[in-house]
């Protein structure tokens, strides 16, 4: 499985856009356009899920600078997600010194 991030999406882009996109090169499995979390408006970029890692490749290398809705798509294998379990920067149960 291969999962790709998608950058530069007008925020006019919908989810079945982009998955129609991309399944021109291949099976698609999950395709998600991340949403601000208090106002509910696209924040201009998501992930998609390929199935085949070599279609996802393939879909990589077609799409990279494609033009969707009059924007020009940054397309690249997604970094793994960070690990925020392990307690750092500051938060609700920070030490006060």
């Amino acid at each position: 499985m291969k999962n790709i991030f998608v950058g530069n999406l007008s925020f006019g882009a919908t989810e079945d856009a982009l998955r129609t996109l991309f399944e021109a090169h291949g099976t698609v499995g999950r395709v998600n356009i991340v949403t601000d979390r208090d106002s509910g408006q696209p924040r201009g970029f998501g992930f998609v899920e390929m199935n085949n890692d070599d279609e996802g490749n393939k879909a990589i290398a077609a799409l990279n600078g494609r033009d969707l809705d009059g924007r020009t798509l940054n397309v690249n294998e997604a970094r793994p997600k960070a690990d925020r379990t392990s307690g750092g920067g500051g938060g609700f149960n920070r030490k006060r010194w």
